[in-house]
């Protein structure tokens, strides 16, 4: 008698079942066993043929925290991870950045995931599972910060294909100063001193002439500038600055050949180079850039979920001095916020980040551990 079972003779839900496996059996790739860390270091190295090091090194820094999770879980096999592993993930990230940082994160992941199961390293269609949170307008428009290690690509491609255009300059300027939109839009090239030690741009508030500044005179200061910077600044007025006054016979700094560059066409230089296909990444929305209108046409770049406005430039600088370990009270001074605001609205570091800074500076001033008093063993104590 053999002992073969003809499926004719087997009940409908089990014959059902079988032939579900057998033709997922068929559909289904076969998986190769693959370390987290090994396929982030395939991604990576795969990545650095088409991008920049700083993007590079920003993808390396978003998915570690996802290569660490896995660690700590226990998944050392890509191939296990399951869309569950992806939520829980996600939920745990949830409890430690805010919205914008988590969709930045998932849109990061999600790009790496696809390009794992290119390689038959995750199940398919884990990607789909790693979906970021819809920002509310609101949101976008009062948390959202462009990080300086998002920044520098943008500025490397400026350089690159636009140097010393107005519009390098005006990224440039926002990047490295962290200035209002109005405070750089009222700069005229006189204002500009690069032939003194340190460099500086003098922010003035000149209402009577078209230039008012965020909190009038008190917001007046001098903002140093670094020698890369006024480089690029120089070449500017050397080669690319139209010759021309505005309507008050004033000289702009930011020119057209129509005069003063109006803040509209500001933001608009910001929503252009802040679209990630704009500066050769890609699309971490899985839209086709010549079938997306905010990818070809440059009025509605502000369409895009990635684009930006001035702001986050401002928030990302103040947020980059800040956990370099600048004092609050120099960033105040420079940036011309008050320390409560600084706080409040612009300080997105984590609680961690707050006290390993605090710890660094206690060392560095006092040469020595914070806590220098030893701590009795409570296991030495007689309880008795």
């Amino acid at each position: 008698m053999s002992g073969s079972i003809d499926p004719s003779e087997l009940p409908v839900d089990e014959r059902m079942t079988k032939a579900l496996q057998e033709l997922l059996d068929e559909v289904s790739p076969d998986l190769e066993s693959i370390e987290p860390e090994r396929a982030l270091e395939l991604y990576l190295d795969d990545k650095a043929r088409e991008c920049r090091k700083s993007t590079i090194s920003s993808h390396k820094s978003r998915l570690g925290s996802f290569i660490d999770w896995c660690r700590d879980q226990g998944l050392d096999d890509l191939t296990e991870v399951s869309t569950r592993d992806v939520r829980k993930f996600q939920l745990h990230r949830r409890e430690e950045v805010g919205v914008n940082t988590e969709k930045t994160l998932m849109d990061t992941l999600h790009v790496f995931l696809r390009w794992c199961e290119r390689i038959d390293a995750v199940q398919p269609g884990l990607w789909k599972c790693a979906n970021p949170p819809n920002v509310p307008d609101e949101k976008k428009a009062s948390d959202r910060v462009l990080h300086r290690e998002e920044a520098l690509p943008i500025l490397d491609h400026l350089a690159k294909y636009e140097y010393a255009s107005i519009e390098h300059v005006a990224w440039l300027l926002l990047v490295e100063t962290g200035v209002r939109l109005g405070a750089l839009r009222a700069l005229d090239v006189k204002d500009y001193q690069s032939d003194c030690e340190p460099s500086y741009v003098e922010i003035v508030h000149r209402p009577e002439t078209g230039t008012p500044i965020k909190n009038g005179s008190e917001g007046e200061r001098w903002i140093g500038l670094s020698e890369e910077a006024c480089e690029i600044v120089d070449d500017y007025l050397a080669h690319q600055r139209p010759d021309v006054t505005d309507s008050y016979d004033r000289e702009p700094l930011l020119a057209t050949a129509q005069g003063r560059v109006a803040k509209t066409t500001i933001r608009k230089y910001i929503y252009k180079w802040s679209r990630p296909c704009e500066i050769g990444l890609e699309c971490p929305y899985d839209r086709v850039p010549e079938e997306c209108t905010a990818a070809t046409d440059v009025d509605r770049a502000s369409k895009c979920p990635s684009s930006l406005t001035p702001h986050p430039i401002r928030r990302g600088y103040i947020t980059y001095l800040l956990r370099s370990g600048v004092p609050i009270a120099v960033v105040s001074e420079r940036c011309n916020v008050s320390p409560a605001i600084i706080e409040q609205h612009y300080d997105v570091q984590s609680e961690e980040d707050k006290m390993r800074q605090r710890q660094d500076i206690l060392h560095e001033i006092l040469n020595q551990p914070v806590i220098t008093r030893s701590v009795p063993d409570i296991r030495d104590t007689d309880l008795q």
